[in-house]
């Protein structure tokens, strides 16, 4: 072979190796591709998952909040029913208390001045 043969030759295992160099670049480029893409998944379902379980446990405290809500709302409207009924009762009982005709006691005994006193 001449030296024009040999470096046309020389040229063509370059561009050979270059090329097979380029083609395990990108598998290599692929595989590191694909093991990121593994990995992000990965880190998504957890996120995922995460989220559902915040999601489960505000849940959970939201239906227990309410309960205690509607337990609540039940004991204001038993306790307000229970001032209503002592208001008539002492109501009731002014005409014929005898304390309550005292001055002293009436300014402060009244159900007025008992409210102010008690808040």
């Amino acid at each position: 072979m001449s030296d024009s043969g040999l470096s046309c030759q020389s040229q063509q295992n370059n561009i050979k190796t270059s090329q097979l160099c380029e083609g395990w670049e990108c598998s290599e480029d692929e595989g590191r591709r694909m093991k990121r893409r593994e990995k992000n998944r990965v880190a998504a379902q957890k996120s995922r998952k995460r989220q559902t379980q915040r999601a489960d446990v505000l849940h959970e405290a939201c239906e227990l909040l309410e309960q205690r809500n509607r337990k609540l709302r039940r004991e204001v409207d038993s306790l307000s029913e229970e001032q209503h009924l002592l208001t008539e009762a002492l109501r009731a009982h002014e005409p014929f208390c005898p304390i309550m005709h005292c001055s002293f006691a009436s300014s402060t005994l009244q159900p007025e001045n008992m409210a102010a006193r008690s808040v």
